[in-house]
């Protein structure tokens, strides 16, 4: 006998890349699955009224319209973290299991962070840009290593967490902030509990663990910059509208910002820059102290297995309560 009732089951539409297990897991619980990677929010939103599930990545905006519209939807999984593009209030609210699988990528987006933060203070970018070109410049590629420095970590969540799990053995004084938790860090040695000021006058690298919510959209502004160290390293592999983007490149061009590595950006679509964003983007790219890549914090071939596998480790026990 099944151990779930899958009398109300009936179709899920999968709206992004996933790993095939996904497919092949919903399949043996039941469920018939459209995998339509590019369909677009239109035509998702003409279509959601004939499913129960919905899996998505982060091109659909699941607002009061699209749920209202959704009159057969019993749960929405994120393939990832960010849940901004959910809301989950209203959702509930009309009994919409929302699930997310940030336990996937966690460690991958940490390796980014790393990594990105190793490139940066190793001058590898450019060093790399300079051989190829059979130019030998050993002094002024010289770098700093991050053994001894102190790193603030702000939001301990999966991959704040994760971050400081894989830095554990590079001998750095690691303080965490975390607004919402209390006694986070026992499971932690090496982690120090702290407040955000103290990470701001004390940390030389501060890295960005947040959700985009009204409270952190524009966190790091020049207000919050100007109460740094001079010659702090920030990092972001969060979501791009956390910083506000004109002051990071201000303070990265008079170096009161040592560096930066950027993984998201507050508009994450060349297509649609405005003027304005060009300029911005311009000055962002010129600069020579700044690692950037197109998101790809967490975009690995082995997240992409774990993510599928964790979501319907979550949609089985939504269905074993509904």
């Amino acid at each position: 006998m099944p151990i779930f009732d899958l009398s109300f089951v009936k179709k899920v539409l999968i709206t992004d890349d996933c790993h095939p297990y996904l497919i092949e897991a919903l399949t043996q619980l039941g469920f018939s699955c459209d995998f339509e990677p590019e369909i677009t929010p239109e035509e998702t939103l003409q279509r959601i009224a004939d499913y129960t599930g919905l899996i998505i990545n982060s091109k659909i905006n699941v607002n009061r319209s699209f749920i209202d519209a959704a009159l057969q939807l019993r749960f929405v999984g994120r393939l990832g973290s960010g849940m901004e593009i959910v809301d989950r209030p209203y959702a509930t609210e009309r009994g919409i299991a929302v699930i997310s699988s940030p336990e996937g990528n966690r460690n991958a987006v940490a390796e980014q962070a790393l990594g990105m933060l190793l490139a940066l203070a190793n001058n590898l970018l450019q060093a790399d840009r300079e051989v190829r070109q059979n130019i030998w410049r050993r002094e002024a590629n010289r770098g700093f290593e991050l053994r001894g420095k102190t790193m603030g970590i702000i939001g301990f969540g999966h991959t704040g967490s994760q971050f400081a799990r894989v830095l554990s053995g590079l001998g750095m004084h690691i303080i965490a902030f975390d607004k919402y938790k209390t006694a986070y860090v026992d499971d932690f040695p090496g982690v120090q509990e702290g407040t955000l000021e103290e990470i701001q006058t004390q940390a030389d690298v501060i890295s960005l663990h947040l959700p985009l919510t009204p409270e952190t959209k524009h966190y790091v502004d020049q207000a919050f910059i100007a109460q740094c160290r001079p010659g702090v390293v920030l990092v972001n592999t969060s979501r791009g509208q956390c910083i506000k983007t004109d002051d990071l490149i201000a303070a990265l061009e008079t170096r009161w910002v040592q560096g930066a590595c950027l993984d998201v950006f507050e508009n994450e679509k060349p297509g649609t820059f405005t003027e304005a964003e060009f300029t911005r983007y311009d000055r962002l790219h010129a600069l020579d102290n700044v690692v950037l890549a197109p998101h790809i914090a967490g975009w690995t071939h082995e997240s992409k297995a774990r993510m599928a596998a964790v979501l319907i480790e979550k949609i089985k026990t939504v269905l074993s309560k509904q």
